[in-house]
């Protein structure tokens, strides 16, 4: 087996300076893994049914899912993000397959995820193919999800009412907004961007904590409008910061300044990268922990998920920032993006059943998918490194 020859670089700070990595070994570390991501994604392709998606591997066995599940648009997404840094004609045509089966969801409407699921597949493969069919698609899916809009509440309902919550909102519904957004900005309906804009603004009111982290869920009343209850559903504790949700919410806020320019969204974006990156249980390597307070740190499981999200969008949040702060995050996503990959969280090649990395967290309070490959992982690692190439190099 070809030896993968990986190029480190370690971002540092002193007296206030945050150092860059030189272009040149960030353009080397971010070909390799382009290339070996081409090469393990066939892997991956060769092990997944065709009518189903990949989702995670766990001990020697590859778990699928149908399309309907929240994450059947990373496999695609990532396959076109791929095929936009390597140009591998495999890459794409088993993108287009996927994107093949995963159309009919366009109607779905059993949940917030429809960002997540058309967004980061077909949007992704519109942006870099241009194609009509794929544009019309997100224009469907942008009317599927503003069908989840409650006005009395002021936002939109994440998942369908059940015996744990009334009308649940997620923090993680911020991540898909984007899709709303963009059908308006391409000539869709205004009542898309309205919503996103509502949506974030009763998100930034609700779910914050005067630390800036955020609660996962708030349970709202749908006749008052009100708040019932503030939970943190997959995390540690309620009151803790469940790692995923926080990067969610750096994200989220950082694409919906860039399509508002609102400065309340920014500052807010900010906040919140100031409370990641100074954190005292932030590891060193940048990689999150699963829950910032989780109570076995330092032996608790990372999140490479966490970290990937983080760096992503800590490469577009520094677009519009300035001085050292913009330096700071520039030079911990370019960290965070050495970890993931090294050999402490990128695996071997032919191994991991095909997916790029290792050690992410789905749920650990409900023991599903802890310390295994996670598609979204592997979308927000590849976006990171092109968007690193892009606006850095």
């Amino acid at each position: 087996m070809k030896r993968i020859v990986l190029f480190f670089i370690g971002a540092v700070y002193c007296q206030g300076i945050f150092a860059q990595p030189s272009k040149k070994a960030m353009q080397q570390l971010i070909d390799e893994n382009m290339q070996f991501a081409a090469q393990q994604y066939k892997v991956l392709a060769q092990k997944t049914p065709a009518t189903v998606m990949p989702r995670t591997f766990q001990g020697d066995t590859l778990v699928t899912s149908n399309t309907k599940w929240w994450c059947s648009g990373f496999y695609p997404g990532t396959l076109w993000l791929i095929y936009a840094g390597t140009k591998d004609a495999a890459i794409k045509e088993e993108a287009e397959k996927r994107l093949g089966i995963l159309e009919k969801e366009k109607t779905y409407t059993g949940n917030h995820d429809l960002g997540f699921m058309m967004y980061c597949s077909f949007g992704t493969a519109y942006d870099i193919t241009k194609k009509p069919a794929y544009k019309d698609v997100i224009f469907t899916a942008a009317h599927s999800l503003s069908t989840r809009y409650r006005p009395s509440i002021k936002a939109i309902q994440s998942w369908d009412s059940s015996k744990n919550f009334n009308c649940p909102v997620i923090i993680d519904n911020m991540m898909n907004l984007e899709l709303l957004e963009w059908v308006t900005q391409q000539g869709g309906d205004k009542k898309y961007h309205e919503i996103a804009v509502t949506h974030s603004n009763t998100t930034l009111k609700n779910h914050y904590r005067p630390d800036y982290s955020s609660w996962h869920v708030l349970d709202y009343n749908l006749a008052s409008g009100g708040v019932s209850r503030k939970k943190t559903h997959q995390g540690y504790a309620d009151e803790s910061a469940w790692a995923r949700g926080q990067v969610w919410g750096l994200y989220g806020y950082t694409v919906m300044y860039r399509f508002t320019k609102n400065p309340a969204y920014l500052d807010l974006a900010q906040k919140i990268a100031g409370f990641l990156l100074k954190h005292p249980n932030l590891p060193a390597d940048k990689i999150p922990y699963w829950d910032f307070n989780a109570p076995d740190i330092p032996n608790a499981k990372r999140d490479a998920s966490a970290g990937s999200i983080m760096a992503s969008a800590l490469l577009e949040l520094a677009q519009y920032s300035k001085g050292k702060v913009k330096d700071e995050y520039v030079a911990t996503a370019g960290q965070i993006l050495e970890s993931l990959s090294s050999p402490a969280y990128r695996a071997p090649l032919g191994s991991n059943g095909g997916f790029l990395l290792l050690h992410s967290v789905g749920s650990l309070p409900h023991n599903s998918e802890v310390d295994v490959p996670l598609t979204y992982a592997d979308y927000y690692f590849i976006e990171a490194l092109g968007r690193y190439k892009k606006w850095y190099l």
